[in-house]
């Protein structure tokens, strides 16, 4: 025991000067792989002690880091970790629970029902669907659209658990021309293939107009159509309302891929965003994004809870299984941390109404950055800033990679580069509960310097 405190304490005081650093570090690591690999060493000969090991760690990794975390990190949805979060994470690694029975471990698995049941009502979704926790949004994809392969196959009389699908009569994947790649991802290893792109507007929602009408090429084909809530580089919704309705009248399942979006459900300001995506027949979201959950925190909701519990249950003699059911039932392992515990410390601490004005402030800064761009002489914001995406150019595609050089080169903030339209872009992605009008206005005078 006296080791592992020690090698605790020793963990506790490196975390705090990382956590303490993060509002004035440069946010770009400063050593690069093989560097940290040089100094991570060669596989000792022998047993060395803990709390040794843990110093050598940090002191090895700590240049490499890249400071995620940070109030001024703008570039993938990364939050930072809320306190409740991470110190839950910590209960949770410490406790050391396999939460996949009810039997075995009741104490996490209340967790996870708890959770399941404030995830339902917060997001105003059919209160007896299933919820499954995996590691991410591209599993969660995985997960549904898996639910949604075998259900759409099953009434057209093909039993994939019995027969696999070689010789079934597939699924077709209708899905908007700028969906995220975890879909198409999920596709794969779901065996599906390729999706069928479904022309865009301008911001990235579905033509619905073009969705009808692709629904009519094959009727009475087994059909699954993926929507958005969220477009990776505008933020955009898709028209749920319109699109389900048509998914639906041609017998498809409706899956809705809401990795950071989704959440808008949670604040009354942006709720009208996802209005009627409750009537979809599944739903993907990631609490390490908006929430600021730890990572490994992926959220798979099905309004089928026999169809979800079909696709992913297993059984075995020599598992206890409760015969209300059981969590790993939901999901595609066996061996899962109990990652409803820092999602409820998160949920906790925060409320009905803390959950809505996090998503209020994330809103809010993006405006104030859309605003401030769009002020830097040359700068032309491209998207409508309807959520928490600001996309920009600085007129030529060379000069506006150069700004997304010079802006990492700087440190001050992280904004990533990409292309959109065909047209290169830079991004501020808006997600930590941290950030303050401060980091706001520190980020827009770095770009405002490194565009003149």
């Amino acid at each position: 025991m006296s080791e592992l405190r020690d090698a605790l304490e020793a963990a506790h005081r490196i975390a705090l000067d990382w956590l303490n650093s993060l509002p004035e570090r440069r946010v770009p690591p400063i050593a690069g792989v093989d560097q940290v690999a040089a100094a991570l060493g060669d596989l000792p000969d022998g047993p060395q002690p803990s709390p040794a090991v843990v110093e050598q760690l940090a002191h090895a990794v700590g240049p490499g880091l890249t400071a995620m975390p940070s109030p001024r990190w703008f570039g993938m949805v990364i939050g930072g970790t809320h306190p409740a979060g991470l110190a839950a994470d910590w209960l949770t690694s410490a406790w050391d629970q396999n939460s996949a029975l009810r039997a075995v471990t009741p104490g996490t698995i209340a967790v996870e029902e708890v959770v399941d049941r404030w995830l339902l009502d917060l997001l105003g979704l059919p209160e007896d669907a299933g919820v499954g926790l995996v590691t991410g949004a591209t599993m969660s994809n995985w997960t549904c659209l898996v639910t949604a392969r075998d259900t759409v196959l099953r009434r057209a009389g093909w039993d994939v658990t019995e027969h696999g699908l070689a010789g079934s009569p597939g699924v077709r994947v209708l899905v908007g021309a700028e969906r995220h790649d975890s879909i198409d991802s999920a596709l794969r290893y779901a065996g599906m293939g390729r999706p069928e792109p479904v022309g865009v507007d301008a911001q990235g929602r579905i033509d619905t107009a073009a969705l009808v009408a692709a629904l009519k090429q094959r009727p009475g084909r087994p059909t699954v159509v993926a929507l958005q809530a969220g477009n990776l580089h505008s933020g955009a919704f898709d028209d749920f309302p319109a699109a389900i309705e048509a998914a639906h009248a041609a017998g498809a399942w409706v899956h809705i891929d809401g990795a950071f979006g989704l959440f808008a459900a949670a604040s009354a300001r942006y709720r009208h965003l996802v209005a009627g995506f409750a009537e979809a027949d599944s739903w993907t979201t990631d609490a390490h994004k908006t929430l600021n959950v730890p990572y490994d925190c992926g959220i798979a909701i099905v309004r089928d809870d026999a169809a979800m519990r079909a696709a992913m249950g297993m059984h075995g003699s020599y598992l206890i299984q409760d015969a209300a059911g059981d969590p790993f039932d939901r999901v595609p392992e066996m061996s899962r941390r109990a990652r409803a515990t820092p999602l409820w410390a998160v949920l906790a601490a925060l409320g009905r109404s803390g959950v809505a004005e996090l998503v209020e402030r994330y809103c809010r800064h993006a405006q104030r950055f859309a605003e401030g761009i769009a002020a830097i002489p040359g700068a032309e914001v491209l998207n409508d800033v309807v959520f928490t995406q600001v996309c920009a150019s600085f007129g030529s595609d060379e000069h506006t990679n150069e700004i997304v050089r010079r802006m990492l080169a700087d440190g001050t903030a992280w904004t990533s580069g990409s292309k959109w339209h065909d047209r290169a872009v830079l991004r501020v992605a808006v997600c930590n509960w941290s950030t303050t009008d401060v980091d706001v206005d520190a980020t827009l005078a770095a770009l405002h310097q490194a565009a003149t």
